[in-house]
C-alpha cells in the first residue's frame, strides 16, 4: 500500500461528516485508499450492472440494505442516489456514515452542489505526487527523463509494469470507453487524433481554431471536448495573470496534462532515453513541474486557483506565478536544462523591473542538481521542488 498524503485528511472529515467524498481520475488510486483507510466498511461497487439497477430502481431498498458504514465507487454511475442520501444522512446524523468515490468531476460536483451541499468532504486524490513515487521508489526517482515517461499512475509502481503497455490499455478501457459515452462522439478516430494533438500542445498556449482544423472539427467541439477532458482529471488550464504593467497582455490559458506518462503514450514516445532528443522535452519538464504543484495543492487541500502564468505581446513570458497571502506574485521559471546561463534569467530580470518593489524573490527550476541562490533569485533542482 503505497502512503497517500491525502489519508490523515479523508479520515479526519469522516468524524465530523456523514459522508466523505474522493474524487479523482480512474486508477489514481481511490478504491485502494478508500478500502485501506476504512477496512470494517462494507464496499459497493456501481459498476456492476445489477447492483447500479437495484441503486436506480429502488434507491431506498437499496440505502436501507446498505444503511450505514459503506463505501459507495463510481458513484456518478447513479446520480439518482443522490438525493435519497441527502434524506438519509439528515435523518441518520452518523458521521463518516458513507464514502464515495467518483472519476467524473462534473458529474459529482453538480450532484454535490444540488443535493449534497454542508453534508459533504470533497477531497481529490490525484496521480501519485513525486514525494509519494520516492517513497515507493527511489532508484527511479533519480532520473527526470525516467519519471516523465513513467508516469505517475499508483498500479505501475505497485505491479512494475511497462508504461507503454499499462497506457495503452488505460486509454483503451478509460479514455475510449468512458470519454466516449460523455462527449458522444460518433468517430472514435477523430477523437483520439484531438487527444494526440492536444499531447503535442501540453505545456503551451492554447489555441482552440489551430486545434479544431488540424483534428478536423469545429471551435466549439474542441472546446467542449477539452471541458470533458478537464473535468475527468486528463489536462488542466492554467490562466494567463492579467496584471499587465501596461503592456498588452496573452489573454488565452495553457494547457497541461496532470500525468506525462500519458502525455508520453500519447506522443508515441517508448522510452526515456529517446526524451533527451525530443524536440518537446522542455515542455515536458514545464508539464511535470506544474502538475506536481498541482497535485500537491489538492493532496494537501489548499486553493488551486492561486496559480497563473504571465506572458506579453512581445513574448516575454514567466512559466508560472503563485499568488502569496499578500496578494504579492512569486515569479517561476522552469528550464530542463542542467546548466544555469544567462537566458534563465532574462524573463525574470524583465519581469522584476515591471513590477519594481512590489516583486519577490524570484524561483528558477531546473534540470540540473545543485541549489544555490544568485540575483535575487532561488535555483532549485528538480527533485527539490
Amino acid at each position: 500500500m503505497i502512503k497517500r498524503i491525502l489519508a490523515t485528511k479523508i479520515k479526519q472529515s469522516a468524524k465530523n461528516m456523514p459522508i466523505v467524498a474522493v474524487l479523482g481520475p480512474r486508477q489514481s488510486g481511490k478504491t485502494t485508499l478508500v478500502r485501506y483507510l476504512f477496512p470494517k466498511y462494507r464496499y459497493v461497487n456501481l459498476e456492476s450492472p445489477d447492483t447500479r439497477e437495484h441503486a436506480m430502481s429502488d434507491p431506498r431498498g437499496f440505502l436501507a440494505l446498505y444503511n450505514k458504514y459503506v463505501i459507495f465507487d463510481e458513484i456518478q454511475r447513479v446520480p439518482e442516489l443522490f438525493s435519497y442520501l441527502q434524506v438519509k444522512t439528515d435523518e441518520d446524523k452518523i458521521d463518516g456514515q458513507y464514502i464515495i468515490t467518483g472519476s467524473q468531476h462534473f458529474l459529482l460536483m453538480k450532484s454535490i452542489s444540488q443535493s449534497l451541499a454542508g453534508r459533504v468532504a470533497i477531497h481529490t486524490l490525484p496521480p501519485l505526487t513525486y514525494s509519494e513515487i520516492s517513497s515507493i521508489s527511489p532508484k527511479l526517482t533519480s532520473s527526470l527523463e525516467k519519471l516523465i515517461f513513467t508516469g505517475s499512475y499508483p498500479r505501475i509502481y505497485e505491479k512494475k509494469l511497462d508504461p507503454t503497455t499499462w497506457y495503452g490499455e488505460y486509454v483503451s478501457t478509460y479514455v475510449e470507453r468512458d470519454l466516449r459515452e460523455l462527449i458522444q462522439v460518433g468517430n472514435l478516430g477523430t477523437f483520439l487524433k484531438f487527444l494526440r494533438l492536444l499531447a503535442g500542445r501540453t505545456g503551451q498556449i492554447l489555441n482552440l481554431s489551430s486545434l479544431a482544423s488540424d483534428s478536423g472539427i469545429t471551435h466549439n467541439t474542441a472546446k467542449s471536448w477539452i471541458s470533458i477532458l478537464e473535468t475527468s482529471f486528463i489536462v488542466f488550464l492554467l490562466p494567463p495573470h492579467y496584471q499587465n504593467f501596461n503592456k498588452q497582455i496573452i489573454k488565452a490559458p495553457k494547457l497541461y496534462f496532470y500525468d506525462t506518462g500519458l502525455v508520453c503514450y500519447l506522443l508515441g514516445i517508448t522510452s526515456s532515453s529517446q526524451l533527451f532528443t525530443n524536440p518537446l522535452i522542455g515542455h515536458l519538464f514545464e508539464t511535470w513541474v506544474i502538475s506536481e504543484y498541482f497535485k500537491n495543492t489538492f493532496a494537501h487541500k489548499h486553493n488551486p486557483n492561486i496559480y497563473y502564468y504571465w506572458r506579453d505581446k512581445l513574448g516575454h513570458e514567466i512559466d508560472l506565478l503563485i499568488t502569496l497571502g499578500n496578494q504579492t506574485m512569486l515569479p517561476i521559471e522552469i528550464k530542463y536544462g542542467q546548466t544555469i546561463n544567462s537566458d534563465f534569467f532574462k524573463n525574470i530580470t524583465y519581469y522584476q523591473s515591471l513590477a519594481g518593489d512590489n516583486a519577490p524573490e524570484s524561483t528558477i527550476i531546473y534540470g540540473g542538481k545543485l541549489k544555490y541562490s544568485k540575483n535575487h533569485t532561488q535555483i532549485i533542482p528538480w527533485f527539490d521542488l
